[in-house]
């Protein structure tokens, strides 16, 4: 029984499916959608699918652009597809693609599997690194800390050159507000305003 039900997943066959009788019955613009609902029909047909369901009917990409490669308007009259069951479902794929569409087909292959590699490469699983001795350990240790020690006197120096900054812009700016003149004489106003603030600050 086992062995039946194995050959039975194992059916390939080829048909010839005539397309104009069903394409012809609707609008040119809905023609190849027919095309492609009359494979899916005859083939859950002849391949005795049980309930007459559509969807177990897979199409191929290549078999879907041969079918529609003429626009919306004009699909082919009639079309020979290699049928084959996996499962439940049927695989169809174009019976004898031409060699146009065999380069693209293999193109694709080799792209695919090129991504694939790449993708094994970046989420590979690291291998666990031997244990390290205490030497070692210690010898890390004392380099983290050495590192810590550069990096803060580094920032102390940093911080202090920006304090160093920050005073001779301010002093600057007070030295600009008292040089601040109106035809050639020192504004008085402005001295006095600037000494009432430093008389506040205090």
């Amino acid at each position: 029984m086992a062995e039946k039900e194995n050959n039975a997943n194992k059916v390939e066959r080829e048909y010839v499916i005539p397309l104009r009788a069903e394409w012809s019955k609707v609008q040119s613009y809905k023609r190849a959608n027919k095309a492609v609902k009359a494979i899916k029909k005859f083939l859950v047909r002849h391949m005795k699918i049980r309930d007459r369901d559509l969807r177990k009917i897979k199409i191929d990409k290549y078999l879907n652009e041969e079918v529609w490669h003429r626009g919306i308007k004009s699909p082919p009259i009639r079309i020979k597809v290699k049928a084959r069951m996996d499962g439940e479902n049927v695989i169809v794929e174009l019976a004898n693609p031409h060699e146009k569409l065999k380069f693209k087909k293999a193109r694709e292959e080799k792209k695919e599997k090129k991504g694939a590699e790449a993708h094994e490469k970046t989420h590979k699983t690291e291998e666990p690194k031997p244990e390290e001795t205490a030497e070692k350990k210690a010898e890390a240790i004392e380099r983290q800390k050495t590192e810590s020690l550069a990096t803060s006197s580094a920032s102390n120096q940093s911080k202090e050159t920006a304090a160093a900054e920050l005073t001779q812009k301010f002093e600057k700016e007070s030295h600009m507000n008292k040089k601040h003149q109106i035809g050639g004489k020192v504004d008085k106003m402005a001295q006095v305003q600037t000494k009432k603030k430093d008389m506040k600050s205090r």
